[in-house]
């Protein structure tokens, strides 16, 4: 079932941050006790994190589900590459939420993905 309160709680997190330039996205997590922990980007060009990396950085470590949404009305947002290859590594049970209203495993948004936790033996 779609997760509005999700969708708003990182919409709700631009209010204020947003700029248009630097901080265009922000990023809501829940954990698997109801709680709701968000973040936005920070732009750079060395690769500044993504809002829902900074989400996560957030949780306890048990994130089920995310959801991004982007500044100026967007909406919600896909993940990059590089935040689905991090949540695959270091959330491979979260659902992500996606602008078609779908929510996907994360593992399905990487099918064949290089598993760089269980390469490293670093798995959660």
């Amino acid at each position: 079932m779609w997760d509005e309160e999700l969708v708003n709680a990182a919409a709700a997190a631009l209010v204020g941050a947003a700029d248009g330039n630097f901080r265009t996205v922000g990023a809501a997590v829940r954990n698997t006790d109801g709680t709701i922990h968000v973040g936005v980007n920070l732009f750079h060009f060395v690769g500044g994190p993504c809002a829902e990396m900074v989400a996560l950085a957030n949780t306890a470590g048990d994130a089920t589900r995310i959801v991004a949404v982007g500044d100026e009305d967007r909406g919600v947002v896909a993940p990059c590459g590089r935040c689905r290859q991090i949540m695959i590594d270091l959330f491979p049970h979260i659902e992500v939420l996606m602008p078609d209203r779908q929510i996907i495993p994360v593992a399905d948004l990487m099918p064949g993905a290089y598993r760089w936790s269980e390469a490293s033996g670093l798995a959660p």
